[in-house]
């Protein structure tokens, strides 16, 4: 089996020191204390990752489980949850909500902008009976990063819980979790931080737990249950078998990533420098605004299917890029620049593979999109 790069907005290429982390001999996590230390430990790496102080949290699952598990925890029958929508994990998070018994309100915001903070404002005026709001930071398919420094203060101003899917943002865009009052903020391992996919990491708010461990009605079901989590280094005790040999290399990879120190600052001069080369060439990007560090969405111009630029680039040049889903369905292409996706070689390699499939396919550009992308490096 001929494994391609992956280019894709994750799982993203994972390194090989963290590789090699998964290959450690494993213990048993429920009785060897000192694995309760390197837990803990992570977690500590993770608050420095997110800037913060509050709880962190390392679940076996993928982000998904994250965005569930505050729902299940947070949410009472007939609670009042905002679902700030620009986009379709933005408007997917009402689903989350509504499965817990939320009575689900939509702030409906452009999907190809970011999300308007002047129009949530005067939204929240006239309606502010919020228990939770849910939004996304970076919403994926359409490659959009959100103004989750504005939005959040906003919310805690109505003393709303926020809940931030940020999924595929933490390790590619700035995040000041405490000094943008974000109360519940979820990631997963295999975008940015580029770990193997399968596990979920969170923070908590002090605001968030008390909201979870004053609840009304019990909360539905164990393994989304965050308040079971409450005590478990204290009691040394772990909700369930902790998924070691993952963890081990999840903790290799925000070593990786805290080391490099100008993480944020890669990501943003690798992302424009992609949207330059695309633009530059003819193409058009499906978003206006709130460009994504580490996703370019793109609007597939005529004279070619998604079909035909994925098998292009796969078959011909083993690369792996994405298209997207729902209303985006082989309307776009998308390319990952996260985590270990996200050097400039990598990024040569993929837009010329992309030069070549366009002109296999007779679609005409403005210049080539490698040599574009090397010149808007400089």
């Amino acid at each position: 089996m001929k494994i391609p790069m992956i280019m894709t907005p994750g799982p993203t290429y994972i390194h090989e020191d963290v590789r090699r982390a998964l290959s450690k001999e494993i213990i048993n996590p429920d009785l060897d204390l000192n694995f309760y230390e390197f837990y803990k430990e992570t977690c500590e790496r993770f608050q420095q990752l997110l800037n913060t102080k509050n709880d962190v949290l390392i679940l076996s699952g993928e982000g998904i489980l994250g965005l569930e598990a505050a729902c299940a925890s947070l949410i009472e029958p007939g609670d009042r949850v905002l679902c700030i929508d620009n986009g379709i994990f933005g408007n997917g998070f009402g689903d989350f909500a509504k499965m817990y018994g939320g009575e689900v309100v939509y702030f409906k915001s452009d999907y190809r902008k970011a999300v308007n903070v002047e129009e949530l404002k005067e939204f929240l005026k006239n309606d502010h009976n919020f228990k939770l709001a849910t939004l996304v930071h970076c919403e994926t398919p359409s490659g959009i990063t959100n103004p989750v420094a504005e939005i959040c203060p906003l919310l805690k101003d109505y003393e709303i819980i926020s809940v931030v899917d940020s999924v595929s943002a933490i390790g590619g865009e700035e995040l000041k979790t405490d000094d943008w009052k974000m109360d519940i903020v979820l990631g997963g391992s295999q975008k940015c931080l580029s770990a193997p996919p399968g596990l979920t990491f969170l923070s908590v708010s002090p605001d968030a737990w008390s909201r979870i461990l004053n609840r009304k009605v019990p909360i539905a079901g164990f393994y989304c249950n965050l308040s079971i989590w409450k005590t478990w280094y204290q009691d040394k005790w772990f909700p369930y078998t902790q998924p070691v040999s993952d963890i081990y290399a999840l903790r290799e990879a925000v070593d990786r990533l805290l080391n490099d120190g100008k993480y944020v600052e890669r990501h943003g001069m690798v992302a424009e420098a992609v949207r330059k080369s695309l633009v530059e060439a003819g193409l058009e990007l499906y978003s206006v605004d709130g460009f994504s560090n580490t996703v370019t969405t793109v609007n597939i111009p005529k004279g070619i299917s998604f079909k035909e630029i994925f098998e292009g680039m796969l078959e011909d040049h083993n690369i792996m890029i994405a298209g997207a889903f729902a209303f985006l369905k082989d309307k776009v292409f998308r390319i990952g620049h996260m985590g270990e996706n996200c050097y400039d070689e990598k990024l040569y390699i993929t837009l010329k593979a992309l030069n070549s499939v366009f002109k296999k396919y007779n679609i005409s550009l403005k210049g080539e999109l490698h040599e574009l992308f090397v010149k808007n490096m400089k």
